[in-house]
């Protein structure tokens, strides 16, 4: 008989365990599952919405209240043996009933939980109740009993199974949940059920696709049982044993092609169908192989090495039951056309959704994934142990299919924190993550999952004797810049890898425009309570430097500070690419945000790309010139040579070329070639009035001697001509001739209509040199406003010549 599977997603309600500073109705309020507190109270409309202004500060007592979920559901009898009651996610501490009867209970939202119910279900009427204990009444207590520990933020989130980032992170907001955050359903079934498949797709030592596969069934007799595993044209059938209730096979499939990051090859992926009675499974996986070079910290897949073009990524939104298939896949396509090839999932969120990983086997985007440990000392006393070992198990199986994943990371910051961070004296021997991340995770990993690498946090020099955050080993987490230092500082040294640098910038300007009522300061009150980080604004204008000028307006702030975040983050890149192969990779933090806020993402809370974004379009390109050390440096990351004629003109600012080398070049596959540069164009004669420009094919590079606050950067003059963008009369093309130098020209049409975006910024033209913008997404009344200020900007307007 084939299983029945019955969402319970409907009639549901809200309600509040005891007094509340709002007007809930005492027989509740309509709940959405899978959803959450803060969401159900917006629809109610008791709360404002929390991302707006400051109304954040005014919703903390959510997370301090005991909340109840109720609904009704008819069920009849199905003629099946057995039904269990499934959650996919509950957020976090509850307990649950069914017609009045306690059932079980829960306090981890990282896994999922499944309760036998056949015997209380009742012919037609029944009542669901899921009772939530408030985070913070559960994890102080247990911060109490155990004794408190160090961390960044003085909430106690290492003290519950929860997304750390609930309660507050440089970037995000202090919004602490509660909810059925997954799908809720009843399963019933007859005779045996598959209860786990795991699926690791891998090649063998002849480099041939293999896939083994590990089955456990619940079943009600002793016998033996036939299962079998179809794939990619072949078919194998295997037993579990009489008086077991786990079966194994592993199918050589020689009829697979190899899987590949976008950056390197194609992605195919496979339909994999398991069958055990009349259940089945159905999954998709892909083949390839993995390794990691330790020392170097260096990936590889199916044998060849891979510069890890990579950003980190946060939860998109703090109530993630809101982020739909689409939204994760607008986001993920944002990475690949920014030529991203790895998106680290941090340790502060979670092990995100089944269409996360999905999407990244479809686009080719590598995943390093972290346990959800971050910037905290985590006891590993019970029930967290406990804990711990069964969100990591369960979390290892259902991923492991994803070709897509190639990481395993234990923590983020925790044992840099560890060594470094005074945490050792606080601690007064107390435990701290210690066994997780070098004892219990390994084993699982190794146990679970041996066909991908384990590393046990970053920063990591690998091993725990060394110091976390060297240069030379392992990966490294570079925050002096932004939080001390000029960003030129990354060109100090060069590192491994570096999983962890950035530098932040303000949101576009529809996305803080829709955040923030009033007027728009950089010292706004309203403005401010949008900036997390600590001593946020002021780093913002410090980073300025040399670089460019203190901002005399709002519209000079935000460009300004949008435009040297662009700057810092692309000098980093360049520095650490140039150094390849030594250097194996760098992860950007970060892809995105989770709400509208001042961050170091390049992809803002609304979706719309920063100046970062095109900067990193540029920097993570498959080819790239980086000056560095009096020479010109070419990375080639693409599979083919890169070979040409490179051009050097050194040019004083009204175009006039000064000096000109020729050099005949060609750059390996996936190489680096350092080309000197020739006296001629290395030194200036003016440094204030000149540039250095390189072109090799179509590619070209514009280098200035100084920074921008010494340039004697003429006014900015330039023509523009603005007309529509195809037949349809949807879109612009703004094209933009310069009669004297533009250094950065960028378009910011969403100040016009937030649903406008555009191709390309920070585009620097000689004089009479033009480019093409196209803008989409809007139709404009006054479509002129397009070539003036504060839509079209560049540096001449804020640097006197």
């Amino acid at each position: 008989m084939t299983p029945r599977h019955l969402p319970v997603h409907e009639g549901w309600t809200l309600l509040a365990d005891g007094p509340v500073p709002v007007g809930l109705p005492p027989d509740g309020v309509p709940a959405s599952v899978p959803g959450c507190v803060h969401t159900d109270l917006m629809a109610a409309g008791l709360i404002d919405d929390p991302y707006l202004d400051d109304n954040e500060t005014r919703l903390g007592w959510i997370g301090r209240t005991d909340w109840t979920y109720r609904t009704d559901f008819v069920w009849s009898a199905d003629g099946h043996e057995f039904t269990d009651l499934c959650f996919g996610g509950l957020d976090t501490v509850a307990t649950i009933l069914l017609n009045g009867t306690e059932i079980g209970s829960t306090a981890n939202q990282h896994r999922s939980h499944r309760f036998p119910v056949r015997p209380l279900l009742r012919e037609g009427a029944n009542t669901l109740v899921v009772r939530f204990t408030a985070p913070y009444t559960y994890a102080e207590a247990l911060r109490d009993k155990l004794g408190d520990r160090p961390g960044a933020y003085t909430e106690p989130y290492a003290f519950i199974r929860k997304m750390a980032c609930n309660f507050g992170w440089d970037w995000g907001p202090t919004l602490v949940t509660s909810g059925i955050w997954r799908p809720v359903a009843l399963e019933s079934w007859t005779g045996p059920r598959i209860a786990e498949v795991k699926v690791l797709a891998d090649l063998d030592g002849d480099g041939v696709p293999r896939l083994s596969l590990t089955l456990d069934a619940d079943r009600s007799a002793g016998g033996p049982l036939e299962a079998s595993v179809e794939v990619a044209g072949e078919r194998a059938v295997f037993t579990v044993p009489a008086g077991q209730d786990r079966g194994a096979v592993t199918l050589s499939v020689p009829g697979a092609a190899r899987w590949w990051p976008h950056s390197h090859g194609e992605q195919p992926l496979y339909d994999v169908t398991v069958r055990l009675g009349d259940d089945a499974w159905n999954g998709r996986t892909g083949f390839r192989g993995v390794g990691l070079e330790r020392e170097a910290f260096r990936v590889s897949v199916n044998d060849e090495p891979v510069f890890v073009r990579g950003v980190n990524w946060i939860p998109d939104d703090c109530f993630p039951a809101r982020v739909t298939r689409q939204r994760v896949s607008d986001r993920l396509d944002q990475a690949v056309a920014a030529g991203v090839n790895l998106v680290r999932v941090w340790g502060g969120g979670l092990y995100e959704s089944d269409d996360f990983y999905e999407l990244a086997d479809e686009k080719g985007l590598l995943v390093w994934q972290d346990f959800p440990f971050a910037c905290a000392a985590y006891p590993e006393e019970q029930p967290l142990y406990d804990e711990v070992a069964a969100e990591a198990r369960e979390n290892l199986v259902r991923l492991a299919p994803h070709p897509s994943l190639v990481l395993w990371c234990g923590n983020n910051e925790n044992l840099e924190g560890h060594a470094d961070w005074g945490w050792q004296e606080k601690l007064e021997g107390r435990t701290w993550g210690h066994g997780y991340y070098h004892e219990l995770l390994p084993a699982l990993c190794a146990e679970t999952d041996p066909t991908r690498p384990y590393w046990p946090g970053s920063p990591y020099s690998g091993s725990p004797e060394l110091p976390p955050n060297d240069p030379a080993l392992g990966t490294v987490h570079l925050w002096d810049v932004w939080n001390r230092v000029d960003y030129t500082h990354y060109a100090d040294t060069a590192h491994r890898f570096v999983a962890e640098f950035g530098f932040q910038g303000p949101p576009a300007y529809a996305t803080l425009r829709r955040a923030v009522s009033g007027p728009l300061r950089q010292d706004a009150p309203l403005v401010s309570r949008h900036q997390k980080a600590e001593d946020g604004d002021a780093k913002l204008l410090r980073g300025l430097g040399d670089h460019l000028p203190q901002p005399a307006s709002f519209d000079d702030w935000h460009w300004l500070t949008q435009l040297n975040q662009a700057r810092a983050v692309a000098f980093g890149i360049r520095h650490f690419r140039s150094h390849g192969p030594y250097c194996t990779g760098a992860i950007v933090w970060q892809l995105n945000d989770c709400w509208p806020v001042v961050s170091w993402s390049a992809v803002d809370g609304d979706g719309r790309r920063k100046p970062l974004w095109y900067a990193l379009r540029r920097a993570y390109a498959d080819r790239l010139m980086a000056v560095r050390d009096g020479a010109l440096h070419l990375v080639n990351d693409s599979p083919r040579l890169w070979e040409g004629t490179l051009r050097l003109t050194r040019r004083s600012l009204d175009g006039a070329v000064l000096a000109e080398e020729t050099v005949a070049v060609g750059t390996a596959a996936r190489g680096v070639t350092r080309v000197p540069l020739p006296p001629s164009v290395a030194e200036p004669d003016e440094s204030t009035r000149e540039v250095l420009v390189a072109e090799l094919g179509e590619l070209r590079t514009v280098e200035f001697y100084e920074e921008d606050t010494r340039l004697a950067l003429p006014p900015a003059l330039y023509d523009v001509a603005v007309t529509q963008g195809d037949e349809s009369g949807i879109g612009y093309r703004v094209t933009v001739t310069a009669r004297t130098l533009l250094r950065d020209l960028a378009l910011f049409p969403d100040r016009l209509d937030p649903a406008a975006e555009v191709d390309d910024m920070l585009v620097t033209l000689l004089p009479g040199e033009s480019a093409a913008f196209h803008v989409t997404g809007a139709v404009l009344k006054d479509p002129g406003a397009l070539g003036s200020r504060p839509v079209l900007r560049c540096v001449n307007d804020t640097v006197d010549g």
